[in-house]
């Protein structure tokens, strides 16, 4: 037993280049953008109204908070599952 202990050097981890790092934050940030834009356009699709106009000329704020509320809850669950990934 002690020789199996001895025998096998501890592990050492390597802390990943910072390029590495970066890049991984861009492509996690890039991805996470385009996977809420796209949700965004087909809750757009899913709704009877159009968001847009009810916002820009109809200054319906009620539909401008949940809207916002919508784009908040899916960055939440979009970075939750980016951050499972790594």
């Amino acid at each position: 037993m002690q020789a199996l202990l001895q025998a096998a050097p501890p592990a050492v981890l390597q802390p990943a280049p910072l390029w590495r790092l970066m890049l991984d934050a861009a492509l996690f940030g890039l991805s996470g953008i385009v996977m809420l834009i796209i949700g965004y356009y087909l809750w757009e699709l899913i709704t009877p109204y159009n968001l847009r106009r009810e916002i820009h000329e109809n200054k319906n704020v009620a539909v401008a908070v949940v809207v916002a509320a919508f784009i908040f809850g899916m960055a939440i669950i979009i970075a939750a599952s980016l951050i499972l990934i790594k």
